[in-house]
């Protein structure tokens, strides 16, 4: 017969056990709890001058551009956008957990520009003075020295060399290039629909996020060519109209409304996703990613 010494019944007893139950950690409010209970000013409206609203056959895709950030980029997407270029033109490509990308996919003959620029200089990083709305998380990041929010925007900083830059979470938007750093103007741009591609910040120009419209985007089907690129025209999506907010309507605007991220609502909700409690949580890491702090967004009242 099997006989078992003090310290192995301990262990035998100690792995029958659960790892942890419901009842460890004490409830706390969720973000949706914290959402719920927000208060007016801690809203603000999108800027009608920074919005783009993109419209597909199968709805409206709504972005808000980041100045701040990219003040040349935004500058010149706007510009795109008056001159009403990418009306009529394609999503081109949806490459699994990665990117979904849009523009002319008539790389030897594209259609030709009016007032907006053939290249814009790169805006990788910016002088952390042009932000004025960071604030920081004390979570370490393994991309930048500390990272945060800023305006409704994930961002990252480097003291050091007091550079600041946007980061590539889900739903941001990108400026494509070539080779050459100040090749992209932002008439190929493309979103980010899967796992944050966080070692193509400070690569790639990042103007602005989708705060309305990702599902339209992110069930796309995937392109069968390289790097997801559809490779028959049929497969794209054909892109109905891209307008300012500001050059559409007011009746005709979506109205929706972005946590200001520097308020103490929305830090609220940054410790909720940190720290999640009970009953359903049976382990909380007490740590949150960069780009898994949600930024909350609603329908105006």
């Amino acid at each position: 017969m099997r006989v078992l010494t003090p310290l192995a019944a301990t262990l035998a007893l100690a792995f029958a056990l659960p790892a942890a139950t419901a009842a460890d950690l004490p409830p706390r409010p969720t973000v949706g709890d914290i959402v719920k209970a927000s208060k007016p000013g801690d809203w603000r409206p999108l800027d009608p001058q920074n919005t783009l609203y993109m419209e597909l056959p199968s709805g409206r895709v709504v972005i808000e551009l980041a100045p701040d950030f990219v003040p040349g980029t935004a500058a010149n997407i706007r510009a795109l956008a008056r001159e009403n270029y990418f009306d009529g033109l394609a999503i081109i490509r949806s490459q699994d957990n990665y990117v979904v990308q849009w523009g002319d996919p008539d790389e030897e003959h594209p259609r030709a520009l009016k007032k907006a620029a053939a290249k814009v200089k790169a805006e990788f990083t910016v002088p952390m003075a042009q932000d004025k709305h960071f604030v920081a998380m004390p979570d370490k990041d393994g991309y930048a020295p500390q990272v945060g929010h800023s305006h409704g925007f994930p961002s990252a900083r480097d003291p050091k060399s007091g550079r600041t830059w946007l980061a590539h979470c889900y739903g941001m938007v990108g400026v494509a290039r070539d080779n050459d750093p100040d090749s992209g103007n932002g008439s190929q741009l493309y979103v980010v629909t899967g796992n944050a591609p966080r070692h193509l910040d400070r690569n790639i120009t990042v103007a602005g996020r989708v705060v309305s419209g990702m599902a339209l985007l992110s069930t796309l089907p995937r392109g069968t060519g390289p790097l997801g690129f559809y490779e028959k025209p049929e497969q794209r999506l054909q892109i109905k109209s891209v307008r300012l907010a500001a050059d559409v309507p007011e009746a005709e605007r979506s109205k929706l409304e972005v946590m200001r991220t520097e308020t103490d609502t929305y830090a609220k909700v940054v410790d909720a996703a940190r720290n999640r409690g009970g009953p359903w949580t049976v382990y909380s890491p007490g740590y949150v990613e960069l780009c898994n702090a949600p930024i909350p967004v609603r329908e105006q009242k």
